[in-house]
């Protein structure tokens, strides 16, 4: 028998992402716009990783890359027309594309807006309006988005009229030379829409100024370190994600890895193959539910160490919802095992109206919580009808650098440490307003200071953020917290975070009450009904009050871009008969 030597095939060069360190000196975004800081990293080796849902890579961009593509942008949006100060809404999908066309407007002179991807909730039609709302709003020149979203866009761009043009299209154009305008501190550099914004959106105008001073205090807040990497998930139309991990690392020059948002909520432990693969430092932010879905898919593996490494992750960032203790804790007890140390926990504070940051926890200093008795968040004497209760609020950080925070009452009169009250703050970073919205923007700014809407106290010159104002639900002169309700709600079995919604409704009587809409797993009527009364006994030991109890199908509950729940919009969904609850016989 012959003997046969196979030959194996060439196989394709494996992807190099770009290098954690490099010998370009790290400057602090001290640039006077950010087409200056994409200038400055583009001299370096650092630059933007994209991996698939399994987190392998698929592109590696280089900011040298980077820059030479926005330029070629720049030059075909002014060969199109666009003059300096134009909107160009952009959909925000995580990627190359995205990244030179944001950077492309920029160096035109004109004004990006990044516009969220559909969710899961509402279906086309939905989304066709939120995109046809906010275009309204901007009143952009055009509207460029990936070709995969060609139907509903462009949908959304006729109802507008905006001119609407996939992004593969557009960048098949020819980009003729021309000369780019230069941009100014105090000229805007984008729109951000806050998460929220759909049927009233707000775009906030960010200058340049304020987005550098913003990146700057952020990145001296986490003191950022040589062997930092980033490392994201976090969606580039919210203003963690966009500013937070997307303008932050090219103004700070920090090379960053990405999973795209939708791939993480299908594979989020992907996000966590990704940490322990950095050979440096890991910088990486998450909202409270990031780390709860990880958590709880750790349930049925055995150990953590025999697949991460969470021993390198310096900064682990939580923030843009409030943060629960608890869930802080399943994380550590679910990834204590593969090195995560609960010292790496960074909650912070802020808001689009802020540019981003407002208050950040000095690292190291991990999760800090103050009991606080029930009787200063709900404003009864002490005494009455209830045994005392407590709800941990967690430290939100001191404020950033140039940042300055204050506790108001209502009518503006600031108060004293430890009393609860409105969040005010003041910095270079604050918005100049809300873009061609005037009425708005005087309800929130007064003399240089942004009225938040979030209710907080101060305590040894830390934050500590109780909730949103707009979302407190008031009855009978009784303060209650939607959040203490769901929290209540949460520890009987079966229910998790993000099931259950709660807020003030109006009876048929004319009487406040809370209504809690749960949803519902279980297709038994006696198991439901048996939930029903389980739920009303929790929230009546909780208030002290009757509540409407409403189970409705799972997926029902609607968030806002950023993956909160938007407790305003079930509730008009709920009145409007939009979600139906399941018939539950009394």
């Amino acid at each position: 028998m012959n003997s046969v030597t196979t030959v194996p095939l060439e196989q394709p060069a494996a992807l190099a992402a770009t290098p954690t360190e490099d010998a370009l000196p790290r400057r602090f975004s001290d640039f006077e716009t950010l087409g200056e800081a994409l200038d400055y990293a583009a001299r370096g080796k650092r630059g933007l990783n994209f991996h698939d849902a399994r987190g392998t890579l698929v592109r590696a961009y280089p900011f040298a890359e980077l820059r030479t593509d926005a330029l070629a942008q720049a030059r075909r949006l002014i060969a199109a027309g666009v003059a300096p100060g134009d909107r160009i809404a952009l959909i925000a999908e995580t990627g190359a594309e995205f990244a030179s066309l944001f950077f492309g407007v920029i160096y035109a002179g004109a004004w990006p807006v990044p516009l969220p991807l559909p969710t899961s909730f509402g279906g086309a039609s939905s989304y066709i309006e939120q995109l046809r709302v906010q275009l309204a709003s901007c009143d952009p020149r055009m509207l460029l988005y990936p070709v995969e979203l060609a139907q509903m866009a462009d949908e959304a761009a006729r109802i507008a009229g905006v001119e609407g043009i996939d992004w593969e299209s557009f960048t098949a154009r020819e980009a003729p030379e021309a000369q780019l305008p230069e941009a100014g501190a105090d000229d805007i550099a984008y729109l951000q829409y806050s998460s929220g914004s759909t049927r009233f959106p707000h775009g906030v105008a960010i200058t340049h100024r304020s987005l550098l001073n913003n990146l700057a205090a952020h990145s001296h807040g986490m003191q950022l370190i040589e062997s930092d990497r980033c490392v994201s998930w976090l969606p580039w139309y919210h203003d963690m994600g966009l500013v937070g991990c997307f303008l932050s690392v090219v103004a700070n020059q920090v090379s960053t890895d990405y999973l795209k948002t939708e791939d993480f909520a299908r594979r989020p432990l992907a996000w966590l193959d990704l940490i322990s693969r950095n050979s440096g430092t890991s910088l990486s932010y998450s909202p409270t539910f990031g780390y709860d879905i990880c958590a709880r898919r750790m349930s049925s593996q055995t150990k953590a160490s025999d697949r991460f490494d969470l021993s390198r992750w310096r900064v682990a960032g939580n923030g843009a919802d409030m943060i629960r203790p608890d869930v802080m804790q399943s994380f550590v007890d679910a990834f204590g095992d593969a090195g995560f140390q609960a010292k790496a926990f960074l909650p912070s504070y802020g808001l689009a109206e802020a540019t981003l940051a407002v208050s950040i926890m000095p690292p190291g200093e991990g999760i800090v919580v103050e009991l606080v008795e029930e009787t200063q968040l709900s404003g009864i004497a002490a005494g009455e009808d209830r045994p005392q209760r407590f709800r941990a609020i967690v430290n939100c950080g001191k404020p950033v650098r140039d940042m300055t925070v204050e506790i108001r009452e209502e009518d503006g009169t600031p108060l004293p440490e430890k009393a609860i009250g409105k969040v005010w703050c003041k910095g270079p970073s604050v918005m100049t307003g809300y873009f061609r919205d005037p009425e708005a923007t005087d309800a929130c700014l007064v003399d240089g200071w942004l009225d938040t809407g979030d209710m907080g106290y101060m305590s040894d010159g830390y934050v500590y953020v109780v909730g949103r104002a707009k979302d407190m639900i008031i009855i009978n002169g009784r303060n209650h917290w939607p959040q203490d309700i769901e929290w209540a709600v949460e520890q009987l079995p079966g229910f998790k975070a993000g099931d259950i919604a709660a807020f003030a409704i109006t009876t048929p009587g004319g009487e406040e009450t809370p209504a809690v809409l749960v949803q519902c797993r279980t297709s038994d009527d006696a198991e439901r009904s048996r939930l029903r009364d389980a739920i009303r006994d929790r929230v009546r030991a909780v208030t002290g009050m009757n509540c409407v109890v409403e189970l409705v199908p799972p997926r029902t509950l609607p968030r806002t871009s950023s993956g909160k729940l938007s407790r305003a919009k079930a509730r008009n969904l709920y009145l409007t008969g939009e979600i139906k609850p399941y018939d539950i016989a009394a």
